[in-house]
């Protein structure tokens, strides 16, 4: 059993029912099965004592991002007219990959 606890993956990769099984085992938690995810993991780091920090957003970068993906959006739009087809597809990829940038920077 203490080899089972020593290498016992990260509570957030758990599934509900191993969360669930986890926190059965454990006498201050009631109403288990009623419990999602999110609550389950909740309860259980109380329990343990493990403090959650959150995630840290750099929300610096992400306005940065969404500044130069505003910029370039404009001087696509502006040139649309005279830009050629290759052009505005470039411009289209690189539009892709900011708002990708933006959306892994504020998760």
């Amino acid at each position: 059993m203490a080899e089972k606890q020593a290498k016992e993956k990260p509570l957030e990769k758990m599934t509900a029912k191993e969360l669930r099984e986890l926190a059965l085992t454990i006498e201050s938690m009631l109403g288990v099965h009623a419990m999602n995810k999110a609550e389950l993991i909740a309860g259980i780091k109380e329990a343990r004592g493990i403090v959650d920090e959150g995630k840290k957003v750099d929300t610096g970068a992400i306005r940065e991002a969404k500044a130069a993906y505003q910029a370039l959006k404009a001087k696509r739009d502006a040139a649309r007219e005279t830009a050629s087809k290759a052009e505005l597809d470039i411009m289209r990829k690189k539009l892709s990959r900011l708002k990708k940038k933006t959306r892994s920077l504020a998760s």
